[in-house]
């Protein structure tokens, strides 16, 4: 007993090194996916440093989301593919060990990174993103230009949305202009334009809009009238402090919602089906990524094992391919989900099954000594994707 508990303490202190370096590995690549918004946001909006960090700050839960389980199943996979080549598995098996004795620091390890998932999924992402919306509408209130986001439907203004194609931030001209203004009780204004320029005036929280060579479609919606007006010149008059919503007056996307908030919203008596089904496969996600870390470790451990053909550094490309699977089955589930052709329970749950149910038919297989060979497309999947990541870098 005591032999295996030595075994098993270094089996858990081998896998906690490349699931450290594979976490800041792989976070690291996520948040270089913002860095073109991040430097927008410096050079052209002269945003501080203090608002950028913060916005880096509430990006890195939903990217922990993935990065944690991902790490897990790379770390498993890379600790064992070493065993095996070092020939360590196969020391521990001419001692009388089993490969289902090796299994409890594995599971240890699967455990906590569900737990750490689960703590991200359930309190970090909502806060995140939430907290996101909240600084950038801060910002926004400090600039007009800011708020405008080219080729967006941008609704941060209350009863107005604004389209735009181009915005020069030099001249601060604008291309191929869509307003809609609802400020007017029972009116709807919408104005179209192929230029316009944002002006601001003396008071810091006032800007306009002017147009040029437009069109104004005002709806009377009482009366259901239209009328149509064209224009050389035409302002609209922007006011920022329309901006200054509360927190409860924020509108809130259901992955911005708390585990609380979202199961009080499905309670609440959701009569929209499409909407309830997405509320509940929002639900169940919160815990079926975090169990990701179960199924995908219980697969790397035999692929691990068995991968002694492979060299250690296409361990990690493996990995990556095995939950780009993974993700593609989630994604699946959830488009299925979002279309009621499966319910939410079996769109989030299933890729867990699924890789879960591989991984225990592998390790069966490897226990009784009949592994099961990768097809060679997948080897060869494997090495062209290092070979493009080594071109890359």
């Amino acid at each position: 007993m005591k032999d295996f508990n030595i075994i098993n303490r270094y089996i858990f202190r081998e896998l906690l090194p490349p699931f450290t370096i594979s976490l800041f590995f792989l976070t690291f690549v996520f948040l270089m996916t913002r860095i073109p918004e991040i430097t927008n946001m410096v050079v052209n909006y002269n945003a501080d440093i203090s608002s950028i960090a913060l916005m880096v700050v509430y990006t890195l839960p939903r990217f922990f989301e993935f990065t944690i389980p991902m790490s897990v199943m790379i770390s498993i996979l890379l600790t064992f593919m070493r065993m095996s080549q070092d020939n360590e598995i196969v020391a521990l098996k001419g001692a009388g060990v089993s490969l289902y004795r090796l299994l409890p620091p594995v599971m240890i390890f699967c455990f906590l990174g569900v737990l750490m998932t689960m703590w991200i999924t359930v309190f970090g992402v909502s806060w995140g993103k939430l907290s996101f919306k909240k600084l950038s509408i801060e910002i926004a209130r400090s600039s007009l230009d800011m708020a405008l986001q080219e080729r967006q439907f941008n609704c941060g203004l209350e009863n107005v949305m604004i389209y735009i194609s181009h915005l020069d931030m030099k001249t601060k001209a604008l291309k191929d202009v869509f307003i809609e203004d609802r400020r007017t009780k029972g009116v709807i204004s919408i104005s179209v334009a192929p230029s316009g320029k944002l002006l601001r005036l003396e008071d810091a929280k006032m800007y306009t809009i002017r147009l040029y060579d437009g069109v104004i479609n005002q709806v009377d919606v009482d009366q259901g009238s239209v009328n149509n007006i064209k224009f050389r010149d035409y302002d609209i008059n922007i006011d920022l402090n329309s901006m200054n919503k509360t927190d409860d007056e924020i509108s809130k996307k259901l992955n911005e919602r708390s585990l609380v908030d979202l199961i009080r919203f499905i309670r609440s008596g959701i009569k929209n089906k499409a909407l309830l089904s997405s509320a509940l496969m929002e639900l169940h996600e919160k815990f079926s990524i975090p169990f990701a870390c179960l199924s995908l470790g219980l697969l790397a451990f035999p692929l691990g094992v068995q991968s002694d053909s492979l060299r250690r550094s296409s361990g990690f490309s493996l990995g990556i391919c095995f939950f780009l699977f993974y993700y593609f089955l989630l994604a699946a589930g959830w488009s299925a989900g979002e279309t009621g052709k499966l319910s939410p329970v079996i769109g989030m749950w299933l890729p867990n099954v699924i890789m879960g149910g591989a991984g225990i038919f592998l390790l069966v297989r490897n226990a009784k000594e009949k592994p099961v060979r990768l097809p060679g497309f997948v080897k060869n999947a494997v090495m062209a994707a290092k070979k493009l990541v080594i071109k890359k870098v």
